[in-house]
């Protein structure tokens, strides 16, 4: 489960949030995090631990997501703090990650999460229960993006389509030929995702709105949320410069394939082909 970041945990900061139960109905109800739970292999009994990596404000945002699953009736969820690459490979730390069902990775920089875990025994140990187990690795914002084999770890928004503005590196390496791009409606990151694509074409561009996301199963990718998922499709493109220009200069691309897709909007990675869930056609 890959989120765009800003996931709605229900205004917890709030300090009279438990008066105002009825104006989250629609966290409690249709929720990114709810999804989470029933997606999960016990529930709401669902060994769950939260991975605060990637924040710099650690000890802050562990405890509220601790919180907003809580509320959702979630009893079995903790706080894993790993701050330090030595920690990534402390036995207590291990034993915690070998018995989740559900590993939770917060925002933050997606590049301080996969130079604290790339390569440690914690991340052999969640690549290989994530290929073998019933296990439901979910990341918002940095720990969506770092969650695809290739990563976006910086880049300007409104100069990403010229030569060389985007920077990317080696992800955790979860879901191969795909490349995410976070809070991507809201900082108009597209050409962001544009150059990452026309780089490698057969790679698919994956950009999340904020508190909007992908559940993926397999190979079948459902929108979750309440925004837009844009996917940038390179297969096709017949044609660019990108090659023949300096450092610093526009990218032109021909024939780049875009799809928009909202809550239940399902495609298949194998056969490309996307399902609009309320289609007009239908």
């Amino acid at each position: 489960m890959i989120i765009g970041g800003a996931v709605d945990k229900g205004s917890f900061t709030e300090a009279s949030f438990d008066a105002n139960v009825a104006n989250n109905l629609n966290f409690f109800e249709t929720g990114i995090l709810k999804r989470l739970l029933i997606e999960s292999k016990h529930k709401e009994k669902s060994r769950i631990e939260v991975v605060t990596t990637a924040s710099k404000i650690p000890r802050e945002v562990g405890p509220e997501y601790v919180k907003a699953l809580q509320y959702l009736n979630a009893t079995n969820v903790d706080v894993l703090h790993i701050e330090k690459r030595e920690q990534a490979t402390e036995p207590e730390v291990l034993q915690r990650l070998r018995e989740a069902d559900v590993v939770m990775f917060t925002g933050g920089d997606q590049l301080r999460l996969t130079s604290i875990l790339g390569g440690t025994e914690f991340h052999d140990i969640l690549l290989d229960k994530y290929r073998n187990e019933e296990f439901l690795y979910a990341g918002t914002s940095a720990g969506a993006a770092a969650a695809s084999t290739n990563m976006i770890y910086q880049g300007s928004s409104s100069e990403a389509l010229l030569k060389g503005e985007v920077k990317i590196t080696s992800g955790l390496g979860l879901i191969d030929d795909v490349i995410i791009d976070t809070h991507f409606v809201q900082r108009g990151r597209i050409g962001r995702l544009f150059q990452a694509v026309v780089g490698n074409p057969k790679v698919l561009g994956i950009g999340l709105g904020e508190d909007t996301g992908l559940l993926i199963i397999d190979n079948k990718m459902e929108a979750i949320g309440s925004g837009l998922v844009i996917l940038v499709d390179g297969r096709q493109i017949k044609d660019t410069n990108l090659t023949q220009i300096e450092l610093g200069q526009p990218v032109s691309i021909n024939n780049l394939i875009v799809h928009v897709m909202s809550k239940y909007d399902t495609y298949d990675l194998k056969t490309n082909k996307m399902h609009i869930q309320s289609s007009q056609y239908v």
